[in-house]
């Protein structure tokens, strides 16, 4: 499998005021990705609101997997760039895990973006054997390890485990532990050097980079993702004063993205800047008139 560099957009999915999705705005959001040079693109994930969004046959989910393929496919065919699909395939329900990722295999995505059991809170066995359900598709896999929304975290010994597995390609690193994320770099990536470590957090970006890592799964991108290109391209070619240069001149907005919860701050940023946005589902809400604030002075002090 090929190795995963660069810069990743955790799409977000536009809505109406009355909740449906806004599918011309999606594919809209899309093309702006493409042609503002990301690396690939990552739908159905968290940023996504994925846990509100119709899963049935032919409905919201489908859609815009859909949207995405066919947006990617004409990009290649027109640049003779190929363009990652990281789709998401997470659920706490390792039944589930797996028939998710059989429909990104199905579907023609190059990843499955698959995060550890929520709610359930399994043991390290059973983080284990979960990535290793989903590892028997034969699709390649991303983990992804979030603790502040799992309520688990997967210890780098589990992991390391978990990366010996068929078709694990890397990880998506959002425990926002930078000492965790080198412990990763240490003890898989320097022995394995196919195995991909992503940031999922934009502020630890640069931090990452000059530890070794490969890029980041954002949600900043889906504003400025030319920002958020040049800042990981500097870092992969070892440039740390252009990466240091791009890093602060959007530090505001590794801060105001999530200060009123995601995707409902970067949605208010993106509506802000007239970029297809909308509202959210419940049990999200929009954001606060100080959270609004705070969102248009960073965005004013970053220049976007």
């Amino acid at each position: 499998m090929n190795k995963l560099r660069g810069t990743f957009t955790a799409l977000i999915t536009p809505m109406f005021s009355d909740g449906s999705v806004d599918y011309e705005g999606f594919r809209k959001n899309v093309k702006f990705q493409l042609d503002n040079g990301v690396t690939g693109l990552v739908p159905l994930g968290t940023t996504a609101e994925t846990p509100t969004l119709e899963e049935d046959p032919g409905s919201e989910e489908d859609t815009l997997i859909q949207i995405v393929m066919e947006e990617v496919k004409a990009y290649r065919e027109s640049t003779g760039k190929e363009i990652p699909v990281i789709l998401g395939a997470g659920s706490n329900n390792t039944k589930d895990a797996v028939e998710y990722v059989e429909r990104a295999k199905k579907v023609g995505a190059d990843y499955a973006l698959v995060v550890t059991p929520y709610y359930n809170k399994p043991s390290k066995e059973g983080i284990f054997r979960h990535f290793e359900a989903v590892s028997k598709v034969g699709l390649p896999i991303i983990v992804y390890n979030i603790k502040g929304r799992t309520g688990v975290n997967i210890p780098t010994d589990v992991l390391v485990r978990i990366a010996q597995l068929p078709n694990i390609a890397g990880v998506k690193e959002a425990s926002g532990e930078i000492s965790q994320m080198m412990d990763v770099i240490a003890n898989i990536k320097n022995k394995k050097p196919d195995f991909a470590v992503l940031s999922g957090d934009d502020g630890l970006t640069l931090p990452l980079l000059a530890a070794g890592g490969d890029g980041v799964i954002s949600v900043l991108s889906n504003l400025c993702p030319a920002r958020m290109v040049e800042l990981v391209d500097a870092g992969l070619k070892g440039d740390f004063a252009k990466c240091r240069e791009y890093h602060y001149g959007l530090a505001p907005m590794f801060k105001a993205e999530f200060c009123d919860g995601n995707p409902t701050s970067i949605k208010y940023a993106m509506n802000y800047k007239g970029l297809p946005a909308g509202t959210v589902r419940l049990p999200l809400v929009e954001v606060t008139d100080s959270a609004k604030k705070t969102i248009e002075k960073a965005m004013d002090e970053c220049n976007i």
